[in-house]
């Protein structure tokens, strides 16, 4: 049995259509199962969040492997991100350890350390060495921006291409290394044992599977392109079929308009300060994609994905 956590997020809803293609018998711990799509009918259903510690307990009744990808870009209604990424694994990894779990696959993030100037990364930071300090076998991944088609950040640029010309915080000069969420679930199923789908005969496989990572490795995911923030905003409004003038907004004025749509409503909110800050951070790995690559995985170029070449 296979704990999943974040299901419903960009990298967890397409691994968890290969978890159910490959049959592997999985638990998925979520709020709303209504979110999981037809795979809630797939998956044993363990009812809690990462604000409840004692719903660990029950999802983790007989789990083998854990992997961890849930975690929160913006304070929620029923946690901050610290108490939702930072502390929630910490209790995860607790309760792993008293449950027997024999694996444990956590998504960091690149960049991820206690002294970044974002809430999300200090959060990512603080996560990691929980899975590093603890007694368990485990994977830890550290991706860059990861996207897909229609996600939320897609969904929003979508919107944002309605109006003439769309705004950006900041000047966009951090650089990225976009992992499309496919490509990252591939090379979490390739860490669990089973052949990625975008695996191809030039990338290393062994006996009919994909490369064995060795005990407590840790996987740097970036795409192919290394693109300014700017780059990549311009390229998903291209992707959606309107093209529009990028405006970049200076972020005094990001921070003033954002902060006040939070005091107005809250996590409800399109978008918050703490997700357009992390614009402003780059998130780039020395090796590329050789990491992914070791995985069997040839990652995807943005461009490519999303249809915008």
């Amino acid at each position: 049995m296979l704990l999943l956590t974040g299901a419903t997020g960009t990298t967890g809803a397409a691994l968890l259509r290969r978890l159910t293609a490959a049959g592997v018998p999985t638990r998925v711990l979520v709020r709303d199962p209504k979110r999981l799509g037809p795979e809630r009918v797939r998956v044993q259903i363990a009812l809690g969040d990462l604000s409840d510690p004692p719903s660990f307990r029950n999802a983790l009744r007989g789990v083998r492997t854990v992997v961890h990808l849930a975690a929160a870009s913006r304070d929620q209604e029923q946690g901050s991100i610290e108490e939702l990424g930072g502390i929630a694994t910490w209790r995860m990894v607790e309760a792993a350890e008293k449950a027997g779990v024999e694996h444990f696959v956590f998504f960091s993030a690149l960049g991820a350390s206690a002294h970044n100037r974002t809430r999300f990364l200090r959060s990512k930071a603080h996560a990691e060495e929980a899975v590093r300090s603890s007694g368990l076998r485990h994977t830890i991944f550290a991706p860059s921006m990861v996207y897909a088609p229609g996600d939320e950040a897609m969904t929003l640029i979508a919107r944002l291409a309605l109006l003439p010309v769309v705004p950006m915080s900041g000047r966009g000069r951090a650089h990225f290394q976009p992992i499309w969420g496919d490509d990252a679930a591939d090379c979490v199923m390739s860490v669990l044992g089973y052949p990625p789908v975008g695996a191809t005969a030039e990338l290393p496989v062994a006996n009919g599977s994909p490369y064995v990572p060795t005990e407590n490795a840790r996987y740097e995911l970036a795409g192919p392109d290394t693109i300014t923030g700017r780059e990549m905003f311009e390229l998903a409004v291209r992707a959606t079929g309107r093209p529009r003038p990028v405006v970049p907004v200076p972020t005094a004025v990001t921070y003033r308009v954002l902060r006040a749509a939070e005091m107005l409503v809250s996590h409800r909110a399109l978008a918050t300060w703490d997700e357009a800050e992390l614009l402003e951070v780059s998130m780039t790995s020395r090796s590329g994609t050789a990491d992914a690559e070791r995985l069997g995985v040839r990652p995807r170029r943005m461009a490519a994905v999303l249809g915008a070449a």
